[in-house]
């Protein structure tokens, strides 16, 4: 409203009250921020867009809400607008919805992303899709009903429901995975929402009693939440004619945290506040995305480091204490003790992992305790930089080499 019509931020005060009109003026200044966007000032107004988030993240919900709503419209752009559109909404937008918790707004802005910019690839799975359906029929129902038969056998009440995946969600497996879409496993998924957590478990337990489970693909959400608040139990197995399926198993409460995230902070039922357990409180997650970029200096590497935290995958790990350590898919040792601590990184000399001496490049895995060897006097070896994954590490490291350089140059100017 303020940025196109003639109402003041006053007015707005005025007719809606002074909080409506602060988070109409947040939308503004975001939108303003991303009209001035180029290449380099799009990490810029990132970085502007954080800041602003971290004072009230609703403002970041309504700006989310109008780039759906602009991507639903998206045909009615010039092409190459479209493109861009497509681009930055895949890039910034649709993680920044999933790293929010808020799972159906992602899948729906990268859909739409995926139509603007690779067509063909879209078709070609959605053609994929009905070749399958015609093959073998509509397998959703079937595979419900026999879900909802083996959890009847267990006496547990749930509901059911099936979806094929999003053609985007099986691209980027694809993609990922390097495999044909005849090997790919998984499209098909089923959820399970039951009363309670312990009925989480009986489903589970029901589920692999009836079909094999396939090995490496179970991971318990419920006991390791992620850091968005979502829980639920993930497990594939093979179904129905050897289909593999995944199978989600969460409570109704826990769905409300996967579906809307964050924002199921300010839930609201017939009309009364409703407290969610499960819900993440918004702003201690705001703080712990910004602090942590707060020190780099580079725009450019704030962007590649939110983008590195936005899209990873999991892993958990161990202290020898037995706290747990969050990382991204692919972390190494250097990475863990950056996360502990910048001097624990810093001093790292090697690692322990279960009790056995491994490089520092070793990939760590769920549920391996770490244990980090330290010597006083160690630096950051330039080396470290392409073997890290997660922001922190790198802005750590880069941040310590300059140090370096910098005393190194000052000795040579004396």
């Amino acid at each position: 409203t303020i940025e196109d019509t003639g109402s003041t931020y006053d007015e707005i005060a005025r007719r809606f009250g002074e909080e409506v009109a602060q988070l109409v003026d947040g939308v503004t200044k975001l939108t303003n921020l991303e009209l001035s966007s180029v290449e380099n000032a799009q990490a810029e107004n990132f970085r502007k867009l954080l800041m602003a988030m971290s004072k009230d993240l609703r403002v970041l919900l309504v700006k989310l809400a109008d780039r759906l709503h602009n991507m639903r419209t998206i045909k009615h752009l010039a092409p190459e607008k479209q493109q861009r559109k497509a681009r930055e909404t895949m890039d910034i937008f649709a993680p920044l919805a999933g790293r929010m918790g808020m799972q159906w707004m992602r899948d729906e802005l990268e859909d739409i992303s995926f139509r603007v910019l690779n067509p063909e690839a879209r078709k070609s799975i959605i053609r994929r899709f009905v070749m399958l359906r015609n093959e073998s029929g509509d397998l959703i129902p079937k595979i419900t009903e026999d879900i909802r038969q083996a959890l009847a056998q267990a006496r547990v009440e749930a509901q059911v429901f099936g979806r094929e995946k999003k053609p985007y969600s099986v691209w980027r497996k694809m993609e990922e995975k390097k495999e044909g879409f005849s090997r790919l496993s998984d499209i098909y998924g089923f959820r399970i929402l039951t009363g309670s957590v312990a009925d989480c478990y009986t489903a589970l337990g029901a589920v692999h009693q009836r079909w094999a489970a396939v090995p490496g693909r179970f991971k318990d959400y419920i006991s390791q939440p992620k850091s968005n608040g979502y829980r639920s139990i993930h497990t594939t197995v093979s179904g129905r004619d050897g289909k593999r399926v995944e199978v989600q198993i969460r409570t109704s409460e826990m769905h409300a945290v996967a579906e809307t995230g964050v924002a199921a902070h300010w839930s609201y039922k017939d009309g009364e506040r409703f407290e969610n357990p499960f819900a993440v409180d918004p702003f201690q997650w705001l703080r712990s995305i910004t602090e942590r970029f707060e020190n780099s200096e580079d725009p450019s590497d704030f962007l590649e480091h939110v983008k590195l935290e936005m899209f990873q995958d999991q892993v958990f790990c161990f202290t020898p204490k037995g706290e747990v350590i969050k990382l991204p898919r692919g972390a190494t040792p250097i990475d863990f003790a950056y996360a502990i601590h910048t001097r624990i990184g810093d001093s790292c000399v090697g690692a322990k992992v279960d009790g056995q001496r491994v490089p520092l490049w070793t990939k760590l895995r769920n549920g391996q305790q770490v244990t980090i060897i330290r010597a006083e006097g160690q630096r950051p070896q330039p080396s470290w930089e392409d073997m890290v994954v997660t922001g922190r590490a790198k802005a750590a490291i880069r941040r310590s080499l300059r140090g370096e350089q910098r005393a190194t140059q000052v000795r040579l100017g004396r």
